[in-house]
């Protein structure tokens, strides 16, 4: 299994940014999605998930209202769409993927996914 992140860069606070992670070796269509962050000196953190079907979606609170979670199973991939950045969404984000097991719970914690991508570093500038 390999998840590809792509789309990290320097951004400009208040600014946007799209992150992508195409999946591969799995079958998309089954797994509940989530992207995590890690900030210098701190733990790794929840940012947002969705799941298979119906695609519904979950945000921590931080980001809750300006990051948009997507997917598109015909291509494999999984977005995360970052509007009105700040400079505390500078990190390295993560994909991650697990079996959805349809039970309608959110899968949040970083011990839950089985899948993790390669990190792509966000950073805000002020």
């Amino acid at each position: 299994v390999q998840l590809q992140a792509s789309g990290g860069g320097l951004v400009q606070g208040g600014g946007s940014l799209s992150l992508a992670c195409e999946a591969s070796g799995l079958t998309f269509s089954t797994h509940a999605m989530a992207w995590f962050r890690q900030a210098p000196g701190k733990e790794r953190e929840f940012v947002a998930t969705i799941n298979k079907n119906p695609q519904r979606t979950f945000y921590a609170d931080s980001v809750n209202g300006r990051f948009t979670i997507s997917r598109d199973n015909s291509k494999n991939t999984v977005y995360l769409q970052m509007n009105s950045l700040k400079s505390e969404d500078t990190a390295v984000y993560y994909c991650a993927a697990r079996l959805d097991r349809s039970t309608g719970a959110y899968y949040v914690r970083a011990s839950q996914f089985l899948y993790w991508g390669q990190e792509t570093l966000v950073t805000v500038s002020s």
